[in-house]
């Protein structure tokens, strides 16, 4: 994880400089001064940028994410209510997606919200995003604060039960940030999360690469890092034994200079 720490150099007085006694103390009190107000700096940096949770790496060749649970059984509740009554979700051709030429309903429900006047092409469709509720942005500020990234787009994914999916996809549009990586939030149904590599997938395979399956917990965060999104992709395939609803947030930094 990344640690915006500025780390102060100490900067002593020669032990043979020529000044008298009482400027030597002098500036060996204002260098102490100095480097108190620099201790105080970092901690201030670590205490916004580094939120104390346990996180649980997921490697493999190719892929490095980290897993972590964010919120606790409580606060998920609570975000998970306040998403249900703010998110207004897309209707129409809007709720529809195209793969290969042909377009599909989308199979669960899709929202986009994030900064003024932006927009994010995916899955052959312009979303222009929806200005941030007070949720999203309380969500946002706390995953940059355990992350050190920010971000200025979130796409919100609502599935009604196990019968809403995604297929296998990357994220990987060229208007993403290659330096910041997706911060995926759970809430509500724990559903199961697969990644595969593109080198192992189809009928023929040219590897044996052992797919990755996590499960996705309420309240739980998933950071997919580079290079995650260029050799594997990832699916919540369907499990009809789950019937409860679940809200998956992806947050993302798009590139506003590129799209310009």
């Amino acid at each position: 994880m990344e640690k915006f720490v500025t780390l102060g150099q100490n900067k002593r007085s020669c032990a043979n400089d020529a000044r008298s006694p009482q400027k030597r103390m002098k500036l060996e009190s204002d260098e102490k001064i100095k480097e108190e107000e620099e201790e105080e700096e970092e901690d201030a940096i670590l205490a916004e940028f580094s939120h104390p949770v346990p996180w649980q790496k997921i490697e493999a060749e190719g892929l490095d994410c980290d897993y972590a649970l964010l919120f606790s059984k409580e606060e998920a509740d609570h975000l998970f209510k306040q998403l249900e009554e703010e998110v207004v979700y897309s209707t129409g051709e809007e709720a529809k997606v195209q793969v290969f030429g042909k377009v599909y309903n989308i199979p669960r429900k899709q929202a986009t919200y994030g900064d003024a006047d932006l927009t994010y092409t995916y899955s052959g469709v312009t979303r222009l995003a929806s200005p941030w509720t007070p949720t999203l942005e309380y969500i946002r500020d706390a995953v940059t604060k355990t992350t050190g990234h920010t971000f200025n787009f979130v796409l919100v994914n609502r599935y009604k039960d196990g019968q809403d999916h995604i297929g296998e996809h990357r994220d990987d549009e060229r208007e993403l940030d290659p330096l910041c990586p997706i911060a995926s939030v759970s809430f509500g149904a724990a559903r199961d999360f697969i990644f595969r590599h593109r080198d192992a997938r189809g009928k023929q395979t040219r590897r044996q690469i052992e797919p990755v399956k996590l499960e996705l917990a309420h309240g739980s965060m998933l950071l997919m890092n580079s290079p995650t999104n260029t050799f594997w992709y990832h699916s919540l395939p369907v499990r009809k034994k789950i019937t409860l609803p679940r809200i998956n947030l992806t947050f993302r930094r798009i590139l506003v200079d590129r799209k310009k």
